[in-house]
C-alpha cells in the first residue's frame, strides 16, 4: 500500500518580485518584458530602443492604465542593471504543486511592476479574494469537509510589498492564513538611488537602466525609508531634496516618499520571512553634489552618536531590511533575485503551507559572491568569494543562460589576503556565475556581458 504525501487544503497565491512578470502591449501583443531569449537584454541595455515602450506615458502618470499588460510570471531569466538578475520562479512553483490539493489552487499573480506598489495591492487584494472563492467551489476540495480553505500568500521581493499593503484590507487579512516574504524590501534598498542617479563615468547599461527606471513609479517605491544617508558622525533619512539632486523626477520621489512615511503598522498576516544573507550588499549612501556613493555598511546607534556595522544582505536587498519586525526571519547565502528559487526557500514555503517547523539547516555555509553586474564582452574579469577560508573550499562556475551550458570554471586562489576568482572572457550574453561551498544551496550570481566603449567598461560597480 502507498503513503499518500500531505496536501494542504488553502488556496495558494504567487506574488513575484519586480522584473518578474512578463509584460506585453495590449493593442499589438507585442512582449515588451520577459522574453525568451537572454541576450535580447544585451540590446536592450546597450541600444535602449528596446525599452522605450516601458517608460510611462503620459496617460499612465495620470493614472490612466490598461496600455501594457501583465500576463505570467516570467519563464526566463530577466535582467536589470543595479539590480541585476532575476531567476524564473520553476523551482517554487514545482515545490508548491506538490503539497497542494490540485494545481489549481495556485494562482500566479502577474503585475505591471513599472506602476505603483499601491495600485498593485489593491489589484492583488480583489484577485486573491476571487481566486479563494474560485478554490472554494472547485472539484477538487468541494468534496472534502472540514473548515473553508483559507489563503497562503507567497512573496518575492517588491510581491511581498504588495501582500502587506493588501493585507491591511481587513476583509482580505481575515481570509489569510499566512503569509510568506522572500528577499522582501520592507524598507527599501539603496541601490534604488543608486540605480536613480545621475553619477559621473556610470557606463552604458546602467544609464539605459537609469533612463527608464526614472520614470517607473515602482522604481521610486524602493527607495529606502531608514537612516542610511550619512550626515556627518550621524545619519539620516533620504529626502526629496537628496532624490532631486541625484537627477530623478520630483513628482514621482515626492509621491514614494510620502507613502514611505505612513507604511502600514501591521505584519502581513501569518508572517514567515526569509532574508538572503552574506551577499556583500549596498547599505547606506553618501550624497554629495548630486552625486551618490555607495557603502556596504549601515548605522547602529551608539554613545555618542552611531557606529558603523556591516549587517550584509541578498547583494540588493540588507538584510536588516528586509525583515520586519518584531518576527524573525530564516537566513538564506542567496542573491536577491535567485532567493525565491533556492532550495532551502522551496523548503520553508512547503513547510509553511503544511504546519510544519523548517531547520535547521545541514552544512549551510556563509558564501557571497562579490562579483559586477556589468562585465566587457572578450575582457576577462575578477570577482571574490566571501565567507570561505581556503580557496579549496568553494568551486565556482560559470553558466550561459541563453543555453543553459557551463562556459567557464574559474580557479580560485587568494591574492591580497582576499579570495578571488578570475573568469574567462565572455562573448555578449547573460551569464552566470555560481558558487558552490558543498553545503547549502550554491549561491548565484548573474551578470551582463556586453561590448562597450572603453570609456564605459565598468570597473568595480554596485
Amino acid at each position: 500500500m502507498g503513503v499518500d504525501s500531505p496536501r494542504t487544503t488553502d488556496a495558494v497565491i504567487v506574488t513575484p518580485g519586480i522584473m518578474g512578470s512578463e509584460l506585453v502591449d495590449v493593442e499589438t501583443g507585442r512582449p515588451l518584458w520577459g522574453l525568451s531569449d537572454p541576450r535580447w537584454y544585451v540590446s536592450a541595455w546597450t541600444s535602449g530602443t528596446s525599452l522605450t515602450a516601458l517608460q510611462l506615458s503620459a496617460d499612465e502618470r495620470d493614472g490612466r492604465y490598461g496600455r501594457v499588460r501583465a500576463t505570467r510570471l516570467v519563464r526566463f531569466p530577466s535582467f536589470i542593471p543595479v539590480l541585476a538578475g532575476l531567476t524564473p520562479y520553476r523551482s517554487l512553483l514545482r515545490g508548491l504543486q506538490s503539497v497542494v490539493l490540485h494545481r489549481d489552487a495556485i494562482a500566479e499573480f502577474a503585475y505591471d511592476w513599472r506602476l505603483p506598489v499601491a495600485h498593485n495591492a489593491n489589484v492583488l487584494s480583489e484577485f486573491a479574494k476571487r481566486h479563494l472563492d474560485a478554490w472554494r467551489t472547485h472539484p477538487a476540495h468541494a468534496a472534502l469537509s472540514g473548515p473553508p480553505p483559507r489563503l497562503v500568500l507567497v512573496a518575492h521581493s517588491m510581491g511581498g510589498l504588495l501582500a502587506w499593503l493588501a493585507c491591511q484590507d481587513t476583509e482580505l487579512s481575515a481570509l489569510v492564513r499566512t503569509t510568506v516574504t522572500l528577499g522582501t524590501p520592507f524598507f527599501g534598498s539603496p541601490k534604488a538611488a543608486v540605480l536613480l542617479s545621475s553619477g559621473r563615468g556610470i557606463p552604458l547599461p546602467h544609464r539605459r537602466a537609469r533612463q527608464l527606471a526614472r520614470t517607473l513609479p515602482g522604481i521610486y517605491d524602493l527607495l529606502p525609508a531608514y537612516r542610511c544617508v550619512t550626515d556627518g558622525d550621524s545619519a539620516r533619512r533620504l529626502t526629496l531634496t537628496d532624490v532631486t539632486d541625484l537627477g530623478a523626477d520630483p513628482d514621482l520621489a515626492a509621491r514614494s516618499l510620502a507613502l514611505s512615511e505612513t507604511r502600514p503598522s501591521l505584519a502581513p498576516a501569518g508572517h514567515v520571512q526569509v532574508v538572503g544573507a552574506h551577499q556583500p550588499t549596498v547599505q547606506a549612501l553618501t550624497i554629495d553634489g548630486g552625486t551618490v556613493s555607495a557603502h556596504r555598511f549601515t548605522y547602529r546607534p551608539a554613545e555618542g552618536g552611531v557606529t558603523r556595522v556591516d549587517t550584509s544582505g541578498d547583494g540588493t536587498v540588507p538584510r536588516e531590511s528586509a525583515q520586519l519586525p518584531p518576527g524573525s526571519a530564516t537566513p538564506l547565502a542567496q542573491s536577491h533575485g535567485a532567493v525565491a528559487s533556492a532550495a532551502e526557500a522551496v523548503l520553508v514555503v512547503q513547510d509553511t503551507l503544511l504546519d510544519r517547523r523548517t531547520g535547521p539547516w545541514q552544512g549551510a555555509g556563509e558564501i557571497g559572491l562579490d562579483a559586477p553586474d556589468t562585465v566587457a564582452a572578450g575582457q576577462t574579469f575578477r570577482f571574490g568569494i566571501t565567507g570561505v577560508e581556503l580557496p579549496t573550499d568553494v568551486r565556482c562556475t560559470v553558466i550561459d543562460l541563453s543555453t543553459g551550458l557551463r562556459v567557464d570554471s574559474p580557479p580560485v586562489r587568494r591574492r591580497d589576503g582576499l579570495i578571488t576568482a578570475e573568469g574567462q572572457p565572455l562573448p555578449p550574453g547573460l551569464f552566470q556565475i555560481c558558487a558552490d561551498g558543498g553545503g547549502a544551496s550554491p549561491v548565484t550570481h548573474m551578470l551582463l556581458s556586453a561590448d562597450l566603449p572603453d570609456g564605459d567598461r565598468p570597473d568595480d560597480l554596485v
